[in-house]
Parts: structure tokens; C-alpha cells; sequence
């Protein structure tokens, strides 16, 4: 990689992007979603793990988009995948059989022990915001060997506590989900705008560990819906450097593009519904 230029400007996301980035690791299977996720996914693809293996939900394994996806059913996936399987087949011989190394999700709230909600806002009969659901985020975040969260940070997004619990993190803490017998480790990291926060040890609670250049870590405690810790160490983040945000913006240019592009669709001349 490039050395980092002080006078470069980056965005908060292209920030919380290439940190995430720079979590996933060379040959790492990784069950990814939409958004920021397979943003940060694809760059280190490009950059410094040019063997991860991306499977997304709509059954594409090892697939090497050139744009992102607008969704899982984008036919960018399929069309670069190097097997399309069922969905019931990802679960059962991929993710259930522990081959699934990383699992990378975002949500709409999470709480202090890494737990997602992304069912509902306020009471599950009378919500205030009726949110997309679970697909197969509960899974993944149970069977996936670590799992990845990005998220802004705000006290309505990190709360003290969730209004409906769709994905387990350390669910109540103190080893509650080894307790359980819980396959996977859970989450390990969760990158936000402010820096990162990573499990405690002992009692599973959320810590601020890493901040980016120019964050006063009071400005992630006071976004934060719970009394945030910090860690005594607190590693203080590499800001993107040339190379990365170069390959990000290329990533994000080529996206814009191909989205901005009309989809032709070609019918069989001797077609009944040619026209």
C-alpha cells in the first residue's frame, strides 16, 4: 500500500469502508450483505485479499463483481459467480457446517453486547418503523465463525436496549452465547464513524478500542446510547492512503455508471412477446 498523504480528503464512509477493509483477511470465505458491507468486501478483493471468497444471498459463491450490487438479486453477482447453488444449500452445507469464516452485517440498532434489530422500531405490534427483517442475518450471525457490523453511530442506532432482538451478538454477556452453545464467536468488530469497538474479554460489553485521526473519543461516547467505555490503549486508526482511496473511488465511479445505464433487454426475434 500506498503511504498515507496528510493533505488527501476522505469521507466518513470511505473511512469506516476501508477500515472494514482492512479486517478481512486473504482466502476468508465471508457472507456478505448490501451496502457498506460489499463496498468494503470488493476493496479488499481489489487490494490485499484477492482470494476471498464472497457468497451473498441470493446463493452466488465466490463471486467478483466489477460494480456493487444494488441487491442480492443483482445480476451482477450471478454473471460473476463461480457457482450459483440454493439458498437451503448455502445454509445447510456452507454456513450450519461451520465453513463460513466471516460474516459481515449491518443493522438498524445495536446494543451493548453487539445484539441487531433489524425487525422493528418500538413495540412488535404497534411499531414505530416496520424495518426489512430478518433474512438470514440471525443465521449468519450464530454460525458464521466472527462476525463484521458496520454502522453510524448515533443513540438511536447503539441503544441500551433493543426494542426486538433479530440477531444474537453475546446476548445478556459474561459468556452467555458460549454458555449457550453459540458455534460462532460473534461479533469481533464493529466499525462505525467514530472508530471501531471490540468485545471486553471478560464481560462482552462493546469497548471503543480504535479511533480515526481527529476523533475526540468524547464525541463517540456522547453518540452512543450507552455509557460507552474506552479502551486505557486506545489505538488511534491509519488514515486511507493514496492507493485505497483511489481503488474505493473507482469502485464507487464504475457503481455509478453502470447503475446510471439503461437495461436492454433482447427478445428472440420469433418471440410472442417480441416487440
Amino acid at each position: 500500500m500506498s503511504q498515507p498523504a496528510a493533505d488527501i480528503h476522505y469521507t466518513q464512509d470511505e473511512m469506516m469502508t476501508v477500515t472494514a477493509a482492512r479486517q478481512l483477511r486473504d482466502g476468508a470465505v465471508c457472507f456478505v450483505g448490501i451496502g457498506l458491507p460489499s463496498a468494503a468486501c470488493n476493496l479488499a478483493r481489489e487490494l490485499h485479499a484477492p482470494n476471498l471468497v464472497l457468497i451473498y444471498e441470493s446463493g452466488t459463491v465466490g463471486t467478483k463483481p466489477r460494480v456493487l450490487p444494488l441487491s442480492i438479486g443483482d445480476g451482477e453477482l450471478a454473471e460473476t459467480a463461480e457457482v450459483v447453488i440454493p439458498l437451503p444449500e448455502i445454509f445447510t452445507h456452507y454456513l450450519q457446517a461451520g465453513r463460513v469464516d466471516l460474516g459481515f452485517l449491518g443493522a438498524a440498532q445495536i446494543d451493548r453486547f453487539g445484539n441487531l434489530n433489524s425487525t422493528v422500531i418500538g413495540a412488535y405490534d404497534d411499531p414505530k418503523v416496520r424495518l426489512p427483517g430478518a433474512g438470514g442475518a440471525p443465521e449468519i450471525a450464530t454460525h458464521a465463525s466472527s462476525v463484521l457490523v458496520i454502522m453510524r453511530m448515533s443513540p438511536k442506532s447503539f441503544v441500551s436496549e433493543l426494542g426486538f432482538r433479530t440477531s444474537s451478538g453475546f446476548l445478556g454477556g459474561r459468556g452467555e452465547r458460549a454458555a449457550r452453545g453459540y458455534p460462532g464467536r460473534g461479533p469481533q468488530a464493529v466499525i462505525t464513524d467514530f472508530g471501531v469497538l471490540r468485545p471486553h474479554p471478560d464481560s462482552d460489553e462493546l469497548v471503543l478500542t480504535d479511533i480515526y485521526p481527529g476523533v475526540d473519543p468524547a464525541a463517540a461516547v456522547a453518540a452512543c446510547g450507552w455509557p460507552l467505555q474506552v479502551a486505557e490503549q486506545l489505538q488511534l486508526l491509519a488514515p486511507p492512503t493514496a492507493t485505497e482511496l483511489a481503488q474505493l473511488r473507482a469502485l464507487n465511479e464504475r457503481t455509478r455508471i453502470a447503475h446510471a445505464t439503461p437495461v436492454k433487454i433482447h427478445l428472440a426475434p420469433n418471440s410472442s412477446n417480441a416487440v
